[in-house]
């Protein structure tokens, strides 16, 4: 990658952090409360992590630290990490995690999904656990975003994924006015999703699961390098 791509790749960064801050300026103090009612299936994701003991669990848009403190105290043994390109985010993150009594398993910083390992500890660049929760569908280069986090992955490591679906088995007049809502917070759901980690599949040799939830609202996926998987139980 030339210096120019690079310098190029940085504006891009610092437009879309700049959004994000405007987005959630008002929000990020009501955000938890707000999101507790169509953020479906981030439990579920979290009960299914299953690191291992001593693992080291990423989560990618971490948003206001809701995920990893709920994820640090259904897997005690693990140590937790989490970044957000949005600073306003982070601010409520942070003492999220000072109320939680989780602060000193879960590390917090700065950075963008497009390129996560310039803004991650030096020590911390391998993961065993990585998720994304409800993020996907913000991040611009998305298919980027992913091929960064699963090189982020050690050994038997795994890749999850919930974010919105495409209501596929939900009423028309539904699925219409949910887009347009969503597209108010610049959301995207990415409907080509399932067909990308297909293809990424045959690509790397990559193994990926996907299972809807909820009628299609929400699509879930769990993705592993070569090797054996574990099935994932599907969700009604």
């Amino acid at each position: 990658m030339s210096l120019m791509d690079d310098i190029l790749r940085k504006r891009a960064s610092d437009r879309h952090a700049k959004l994000m801050d405007r987005v959630y300026r008002s929000q990020s103090g009501i955000y938890d409360l707000t999101r507790k009612y169509y953020l479906l299936g981030r439990d579920q994701l979290i009960e299914e992590l299953n690191p291992p003991p001593r693992g080291r669990v990423l989560e990618i848009g971490c948003g206001t630290a809701r995920n990893l403190v709920r994820a640090a105290k259904v897997w005690p043994d693990a140590e937790f990490y989490g970044f957000d390109i949005s600073s306003e985010m982070l601010k409520v993150a942070r003492k999220n995690l000072a109320q939680s009594g989780q602060k000193d398993r879960i590390t917090l910083f700065h950075g963008d999904a497009e390129n996560p390992a310039l803004a991650m500890p030096r020590e911390a660049r391998t993961f065993d656990r990585i998720f994304l929760s409800f993020c996907l569908s913000m991040i611009p280069d998305w298919q980027g975003a992913i091929r960064q986090a699963v090189a982020l992955l050690a050994p038997g490591g795994e890749l999850h994924i919930v974010d919105f679906g495409q209501s596929e088995q939900l009423p028309a007049p539904f699925r219409s006015l949910l887009q347009r809502w969503l597209a108010v917070f610049h959301v995207e759901p990415r409907k080509h999703l399932h067909r990308f980690l297909t293809e990424l599949d045959c690509e790397i040799g990559t193994s990926s699961e996907f299972v809807p939830q909820y009628r299609g609202y929400s699509w879930r996926f769990v993705i592993r390098p070569p090797g054996a998987s574990r099935p994932i139980k599907e969700e009604t």
